[in-house]
């Protein structure tokens, strides 16, 4: 058996990961991965960036922006790939923005569908109604959409 290269080129990385060219060039922009420059200026990669960028994706598919993520990789010492702990903890300081996150999208779709599951389309049987602009007195935005622990209703 072959050992495996230390470090890899950005096709490769591309492959492995599922993540595009452009998607790494823009991560290693913003600081999320980094890669080292051959003499010819081509980019390396260390391997361990196929661990990184399985949290990150993995991060932004529960809804985490990248901004969110970019503070957890920054909090990790010495800008190490995250580990299963780093993870565990991370997640649960998580937990309460994807719980609100969660109750914002059930608010949504159980109220979206009793408006237009009547199939009348009437702002009268409309449970997003605002009669008279009566939610102005609640702040801006969706008041009944929002998360109850944004001060939904």
């Amino acid at each position: 058996m072959s050992k495996l290269p230390d470090t890899l080129t950005i096709g490769q990385v591309a492959d492995r990961s599922g993540v595009p060219h452009t998607a790494l060039r823009f991560y290693e922009e913003r600081g999320l991965i980094a890669s080292e420059r051959t003499a010819g200026n081509q980019r390396r990669y260390a391997r361990s960036v196929l661990r990184r960028l399985a949290f990150i994706r993995t991060a932004q598919r529960v809804g985490l922006s990248l901004e969110d993520v970019q503070q957890a990789l920054a909090a990790l010492p010495d800008g190490r790939t995250p580990t299963k702990s780093d993870w565990s903890r991370l997640s649960t300081t998580w937990q309460a923005e994807l719980d609100a996150r969660i109750d914002a999208l059930q608010r949504l779709r159980d109220r979206l569908t009793s408006c237009i599951g009547c199939g009348c389309l009437s702002l009268r049987s409309c449970y997003l109604h605002n009669f008279q602009d009566e939610q102005a007195a609640n702040g801006p935005g969706a008041p009944k959409l929002k998360p109850a622990s944004e001060g939904g209703l």
